[in-house]
């Protein structure tokens, strides 16, 4: 059944989606031509792409916390490595595409909600070395997975805490002290998603990007990100279907975008 729903999102999303050349906001457009179309193979892809592959032939056994929805296909707390990494782990595209955007915006601090194995985390320490990657995972042995992940790809920019969202959110918050870029992927339910949102929001300046995973995920979800995207202090909303991002430039007309990506 939720796969059903989930088909019918997508079609719906085709039917209203477009290319770059019904974008009329040169930001998205140049966005579009240099961020999502670019095709070239960066050397740091390889890097985290087998470090992927090895992760999904990996049987060792691990006890599991899920602290906001869950997963839709692993219902017991002892979950193998292999099926974490294959349940929750980005497609190549969109690692990629978090990859690009950070190297394209060169955010100082990048927020992540929800480290998993490490692997959007990592795309994103590549990108920008400059850049801090602050990410969070709620569950203990993932993040002592996530954590060996990190030393073994040699990435001294990242760094992970052990806690919920909302316990360590806040604290992230208050020593940033702004919001440059935050990728929220965890919980993948409206009320937690909105109340990240509203935290991000208060720390949020002019060049700010908050990435939003899953954003047809559920009903739920579909939910939160109509009120998102109509927060009167978004400008510009980007739907790609699996992702969802928002900016908040005062120099843009207020835009929402569904695009082909």
């Amino acid at each position: 059944m939720q796969n059903a729903k989930l088909l019918l999102r997508f079609l719906r999303y085709l039917l209203r989606s477009n290319s770059k050349f019904g974008v009329h906001s040169p930001f998205l457009y140049q966005l579009i031509t240099e961020v999502f179309e670019d095709k070239t193979i960066y050397p740091a892809y390889q890097e985290v792409e087998s470090l992927k592959a090895a992760l999904l032939k990996n049987e060792q056994q691990i006890e599991v916390i899920d602290h906001g929805a869950g997963s839709r296909v692993d219902k017991g707390n002892l979950r193998s490595i292999s099926r974490i990494t294959k349940n929750t782990s980005k497609p190549t595209k969109y690692g990629r595409l978090l990859y690009r955007l950070v190297q394209y915006l060169k955010p100082d601090n990048v927020i992540e909600l929800g480290t998993s194995m490490g692997l959007s985390a990592a795309y994103m320490a590549f990108a920008r070395p400059e850049s801090k990657i602050i990410t969070i995972e709620g569950s203990p042995n993932i993040a002592k997975v996530a954590k060996k992940n990190f030393d073994d790809l040699n990435l001294p920019n990242v760094q992970l805490n052990q806690g919920t969202f909302d316990e360590i959110l806040p604290k992230i918050l208050r020593e940033t002290g702004k919001t440059d870029f935050v990728f929220i992927d965890g919980n993948h339910r409206k009320a937690p998603t909105l109340n990240y949102f509203e935290q991000c929001l208060s720390r949020a300046v002019n060049d700010t990007c908050l990435v939003f995973d899953d954003i047809h995920w559920s009903e739920g979800m579909e939910s939160a990100w109509e009120v998102i995207k109509h927060n009167r202090k978004v400008t510009l909303s980007v739907d790609l279907f699996f992702m969802g991002i928002i900016f908040f430039k005062e120099e843009l007309t207020k835009q929402d975008f569904v695009i082909r990506f």
